[in-house]
């Protein structure tokens, strides 16, 4: 006999349906899938075959081929395990293969019988829902991950016993409640770190506050010790809350990674990812065969955080440029080719020498000028360029944290950024800009007028500090940021100011 199963595939961040086809037949005893299949979805055979038997069903005695179709796109992973335990059942008579027309089916199952989690299955039942099928049965480990996709029909599964139960009728699964996406961001903890327990550092301190109200990209530079990383790592708590669909793309992404863990939700806490500088290039920018995401696109709608920014790799820096400019990053493999987004923050922290200590008014430093520029010329200037907010820390002297009164906290900060954010979408309405880091060079000159004596200061500075053309829209953006935060309509000339010193580290250390 011949039955079909609905289930569905990966392509990048999308799900793709596939047409899991059984075919039994007599002969001598034979189990083949084809459909261009990779070693895990080839083992099935090896799983699915003794979770029947441990389940009480019987397994055909003769030549079984299960087409995986399309037969051109590649089928990777476990996910194919249960249709094509339950598309063997409904061929071989054991469940009603009426009871599975318009059913979206995926899992891997464990030799007893049990139906485990697989990644991506967010991706899979939002294609499921595009397609307009019934429902999808799918891992109960998986359900909380999809349980505010709104609309989807889910019956979450335990076993291969359970799903055949269900579909023969004799114990029907309940359809899973839904869960609103204001109840999930609710149930999050709070923040792990906190501005109030940063004691002085008070320009990066303002300078953490402009970078997470309009999303530029930030470097901190300074001695060890003097809280770059403490900074860096309160900068989620005073990010605006992601909306309902920066939730959905963050989590697709961290689905496809095999990030989330099992009986995890929607991702909504802004992402913060922290990468060793050991890192190689594919796995911060994306790749191996398989074209799997990276840190910057797993750091989508949140922060990219290198730290000791010098001890990267230098192809590896290099290869951030693109994908900060355009907010996206395409990985092209020999078995794949994929579009990531990427749209982050960058913030990067190092040491302004080898020894860590130069400028440092607490401690002498021991480089030489050789070492120092050989050192600080790790960095490029074209990366340099695409960073908003260069600000510089020094160790705060002991006596000056006990004399320390209570700092501000992230909430208070955060709930100025958010009302600066919100000036930005009224600014961008019907536009996918979403705060003023991702404006395109039009939309800065369309909607970031300059008053003559503002563009006056901007025009000195540029021709005084050398600046290039992106230097000068970036200053602007800044600015515009600056104002926002300040409840000001018009950039003015002071708001020119402050934006232009965060990029005199520039002169200060590299020289320009």
């Amino acid at each position: 006999m011949l039955s079909t199963v609905l289930s569905c595939a990966l392509s990048g961040v999308d799900g793709i349906l596939v047409h899991v086809e059984t075919d039994t037949a007599g002969g001598a005893f034979a189990f083949s899938v084809v459909g261009l299949p990779d070693t895990a979805v080839r083992e099935s055979r090896d799983r699915v075959l003794p979770a029947l038997r441990n389940c009480g069903f019987y397994t055909p005695s003769g030549r079984t081929t299960v087409n995986l179709a399309p037969a051109d796109l590649r089928k990777e992973g476990a996910a194919f395990d249960l249709p094509i335990a339950l598309s063997l059942l409904a061929a071989t008579g054991q469940i009603p293969s009426a009871a599975l027309d318009g059913l979206m089916v995926f899992g891997e199952l464990a030799l007893d019988g049990r139906c485990c989690a697989v990644r991506g299955a967010l991706p899979m039942v939002l294609s499921a829902r595009e397609k307009g099928l019934k429902g999808v049965m799918m891992p109960a480990d998986n359900a909380r991950e999809v349980s505010a996709v709104e609309g989807a029909v889910v019956y979450p599964v335990r076993s291969l016993a359970e799903a055949a139960a269900h579909l023969s009728g004799s114990r029907p699964i309940p359809c899973q409640i839904q869960t609103s996406f204001e109840d999930i961001r609710r149930s999050r903890p709070a923040p792990a770190y906190d501005l109030k327990d940063v004691k002085g550092q008070t320009g990066a301190r303002r300078a953490l506050e402009i970078a997470a109200a309009g999303g530029h990209n930030l470097l901190m530079v300074g001695v060890p010790g003097s809280g770059k990383t403490m900074l860096a790592r309160c900068l989620p708590g005073i990010l605006p809350e992601m909306t309902a669909q920066e939730a959905f793309d963050v989590t697709r992404i961290h689905s496809v990674a095999g990030l989330l863990p099992a009986g995890e939700g929607l991702v909504t806490e802004r992402p913060f990812r922290t990468p060793h500088h050991s890192a190689s290039l594919p796995s911060l920018i994306g790749g191996g065969p398989d074209a799997r995401p990276g840190e910057i696109s797993l750091a989508h709608n949140g922060v990219l955080f290198l730290d000791e920014l010098p001890e990267y790799q230098r192809p590896v820096l290099e290869a951030l440029r693109q994908p900060l400019e355009d907010g996206f990053v395409t990985v092209s493999r020999v078995r794949a080719r994929t579009r990531y987004q990427a749209n982050c923050m960058l913030v990067a922290s190092m040491n302004p020498c080898p020894c860590g200590y130069y400028g440092s008014r607490v401690k002498p430093c021991r480089c030489n000028e050789h070492e120092i520029r050989r050192y600080l010329e790790r960095i490029s200037g074209p990366l340099l360029d695409r960073i908003d907010l260069q600000v510089e820390t020094d160790a705060v002297p002991v006596d000056e944290i006990s004399r320390a009164g209570d700092s501000e906290s992230s909430a208070a900060v955060r709930a100025r950024v958010q009302l600066a954010r919100r000036r930005q979408q009224a600014r961008f309405a019907d536009t996918p800009i979403t705060c003023n880091a991702q404006a395109t060079g039009s939309a800065v000159h369309e909607l970031f007028p300059l008053s003559a004596a503002a563009s006056s200061v901007l025009l000195k500075a540029v021709d005084k500090m050398h600046l290039s053309m992106r230097a000068y829209t970036r200053v602007i953006k800044v600015a515009r940021t600056i104002a926002d935060l300040s409840g000001e309509e018009d950039i003015a000339p002071n708001h020119i100011l402050e934006a232009v010193q965060y990029r005199t580290l520039d002169n200060k250390y590299w020289g320009k």
